[in-house]
């Protein structure tokens, strides 16, 4: 079933995820009203018409696209926590976050990316990173590889004698004991700034201008894509605890993706140190 999809579907989605993009998203950059911004859960915590309206649009043509399978977005989840028992659940489940930099948009910064990732018990299959207004898509599967634009990506290792240049959780979002492990980053050769878009980040890595992420949250939505992609393009991931991270939830926090193995060591090693 998924060996068939896999092989014909990408394109699909690709174009799915596109169309969503240029329906519900752009037509609202740097367009946005007052009343098409909402706080959730305080004034960082923003989500727009917008991304109401693209998830939507990806769950009625994700699931048209592949038949039995359900979606888990960040819009749906909000409004039934239920929805997460599908990460462990027997039907294939579309992760999605229709905008994944929500602050970004809503100040007009083209740092901002639509989300997408299939994944079966627990296993990230394929997903999808699309940066609309850098016109920017990032394409992996599982064991076929990453592109960029149709172009291959590597991530390559960090540049020998340099610090190593981590993206962390943005400290607003962070507890005392968060702060008190990220806080062991903040040492010789090691360079690290607050996040922009997590998957973004993320697509950094696989490509090559990043070192490494270090988080702090484990939302399916803000990892899937990502997580899968620095793995396709020859990088690596682990959490706290040295395992793999769960999509279903559960990890031991922090966690690091980053351009190769050694690095995912060190910073682990200084993450725990701290904490």
């Amino acid at each position: 079933m998924f060996d068939d999809f896999l092989a014909s579907g990408l394109s699909e989605v690709e174009q799915a995820v596109r169309t969503a993009a240029a329906a519900e998203i752009m037509p609202r950059y740097r367009q946005l009203a007052a009343h098409e911004i909402v706080e959730k859960k305080g004034p960082h915590d923003l989500v727009t018409t917008a991304d109401r309206q693209a998830e939507e649009h990806l769950t009625a043509s994700l699931t048209a696209l592949l038949p039995g399978s359900v979606v888990v977005g960040e819009e749906g989840v909000h409004a039934d926590p239920g929805l997460l028992k599908h990460l462990g659940g027997e039907a294939p489940v579309w992760i999605v976050d229709p905008v994944d930099g929500t602050r970004q948009f809503v100040h007009g910064d083209p740092g901002f990316a639509t989300l997408v990732a299939l994944a079966h018990h627990g296993e990230l299959l394929a997903s999808w990173t699309y940066a609309p207004a850098q016109d920017l898509m990032a394409v992996a599967r599982r064991g076929g590889g990453a592109v960029l634009n149709g172009e291959p990506i590597r991530a390559g290792v960090p540049e020998p004698g340099k610090p190593l240049e981590v993206a962390i959780s943005h400290y607003d979002f962070t507890t005392d004991p968060e702060k008190r492990a990220l806080a062991g980053l903040q040492t010789e050769g090691v360079a690290p700034r607050p996040c922009g878009s997590a998957g973004l980040e993320y697509l950094n890595i696989a490509r090559g201008r990043l070192d490494a992420i270090a988080f702090t949250w484990e939302n399916a939505w803000d990892h899937a894509a990502g997580l899968l992609l620095v793995a396709e393009a020859g990088g690596a991931s682990a959490t706290l605890a040295g395992e793999p991270f769960r999509i279903a939830g559960g990890n031991a926090l922090p966690f690091t993706a980053a351009r190769n193995e050694a690095a995912v060591r060190h910073i682990l090693g200084l993450l725990a140190a701290a904490g």
